[in-house]
């Protein structure tokens, strides 16, 4: 299996052909167009096996598969209290295991924002048995705050008690906020550059041969502020 996260930056349908020589079974794009209410017949071709969610059409989130793959949707709840929780898009991969696309943002929540609105999905979807986490979270270790129990530090350690590690940083042994590869790269700045993009499997998935890359952001800035981040995991 590979499968790619990456954040197009808007405008998805005059992008995707990019990812095409990539040749992923399964895509998570954040930022992308909704398919269904798309006038480009090049992207909707294009996109015949996919799950998509967004509040607006030109800007969600978006698993796509090739053919033969299922994409099941899973009906994982997005309420917590009295509060909605976006985007995450949990859905099953041929009756073997689940992904949770995620885009994390702010939300329009004073509190919890970004890694916050990930911590909240945790809390109301606590099974987290066979699933993968994958797509761009919006956060590092760097921006942990002192006395505020939804850090980023707090959802590694909920994802790690369940057995679901951090590819990037199992392959590589560098540690949460050390990253020596950066994925997002604020106002296409070189000098702004972070590890914001994550592949998170249960390590009882993981091959022998398994392995991941950041792109180079030199090749992709010209389309997006963030790299490709690219999983693979073969026997």
């Amino acid at each position: 299996m590979k499968v790619i996260t990456w954040n197009c930056n808007g405008a998805f349908r005059k992008k995707f052909t990019a990812l095409d020589n990539l040749d992923a079974d399964i895509l998570v794009i954040q930022e992308c167009e909704n398919p269904e209410t798309s006038k480009d017949e090049s992207y909707i071709q294009w996109a015949s096996n996919y799950l998509w969610i967004g509040r607006n059409k030109n800007k969600g989130l978006g698993v796509f598969a090739k053919p033969h793959i299922r994409l099941t949707p899973l009906q994982w709840s997005n309420q917590y209290k009295d509060h909605t929780v976006d985007y995450f898009l949990p859905c099953r991969v041929n009756e073997e295991f689940n992904l949770l696309a995620c885009w994390c943002h702010g939300n329009n929540s004073p509190t919890f924002g970004y890694i916050g609105q990930l911590w909240k999905y945790l809390q109301i979807n606590p099974n987290l048995e066979n699933t993968w986490v994958v797509g761009d979270l919006n956060s590092n270790k760097i921006w942990d705050v002192w006395d505020r129990w939804w850090n980023h530090t707090d959802v590694m350690n909920i994802l790690d008690k369940n057995g679901i590690m951090s590819i990037y940083h199992l392959l590589t042994g560098e540690e949460q906020g050390m990253e020596s590869k950066k994925t997002f790269f604020l106002q296409r700045n070189p000098t702004k550059a972070y590890h914001i993009d994550y592949v998170f499997c249960p390590i009882s998935y993981l091959a022998p041969s398994a392995t991941l890359e950041v792109l180079d952001f030199d090749d992709w800035k010209h389309l997006s502020d963030h790299v490709p981040v690219i999983f693979e995991n073969y026997y």
